[in-house]
């Protein structure tokens, strides 16, 4: 697999966003589930090969291309026992993805692609293998809680991605995707089986939340690219 992570220069350091005031009610960005490549047998995306153990060195940059100071002089099969730092961008807005740590209850933590660059830990995201399950976790660097998919939701916010969970369980486990032509990522939750989203045609303080509501990879709403962080 080609590496697809670039570093970045930006420190984590404590990030002063505040939430966006709210807005208008929001709406689905597009039908989920329509498919524009199909799925292979094993209901992998066409195109797409799913990133395990052995790939944590990609994340990182420990195997050629640039890589981020952290990550330097690390072999790949200590990587496989770490952690790998990286920040979220959603390819349907340009834009990385923040743990808005301001929002009130219920949606404090929610996770939003909604800032130009990496300004802290706010657009942080440590990604955790687990061995036993072959899964990911991720945690947030901005208030240091693993983020889980709230399938009890209703409405609007169902499935949606918060940083809220002091452990990894099963609503915290995601399965990662790469498309080596495209150098970019997707993400499953293993929770519903379903892939993230970025809601871009939301309106109001819940505009460009990631929630896990989409059968297949139908484009740039489920493309993500990451960028391996210091720290």
């Amino acid at each position: 697999m080609t590496p697809a992570l670039l570093s970045l220069t930006a420190l984590l350091t404590a990030s002063a966003l505040a939430a966006p005031t709210a807005g208008a009610t929001p709406r689905n960005d597009r039908p989920a589930g329509a498919s524009a490549a199909g799925t292979t047998a094993d209901g992998v995306p066409a195109g797409w090969e799913k990133v395990d153990g052995d790939d944590l060195e990609h994340l990182s940059g420990a195997s050629g291309g640039q890589q981020s100071p952290s990550a330097s002089g690390r072999s790949a099969s200590a990587l496989a026992d770490e952690t790998s730092k990286v920040a979220i961008k959603s390819m349907r807005n340009g834009k990385f993805t923040a743990t808005e740590m301001n929002y009130a209850a219920p949606d404090t933590g929610v996770l939003r692609a909604r800032s130009t660059d990496v300004t802290g830990a706010w657009e942080g995201f440590a990604f955790e293998w687990d061995e036993a399950t072959r899964t990911f976790a991720m945690k947030s660097l901005a208030n240091n809680l693993y983020v889980a998919v709230e399938k009890n939701f209703t409405g609007h916010t169902k499935n949606a991605l918060r940083a809220r969970s002091a452990t990894a369980g099963g609503w915290e486990r995601f399965e990662l995707y790469q498309n080596t032509d495209l150098n970019l990522y997707a993400i499953r939750s293993t929770l519903n089986g379903l892939f993230v989203a970025m809601e871009n045609s939301y309106t109001g303080s819940l505009q460009y939340t990631l929630r896990a509501r989409s059968t297949d990879v139908t484009g740039s709403w489920e493309e993500f690219d990451l960028y391996g962080i210091d720290g």
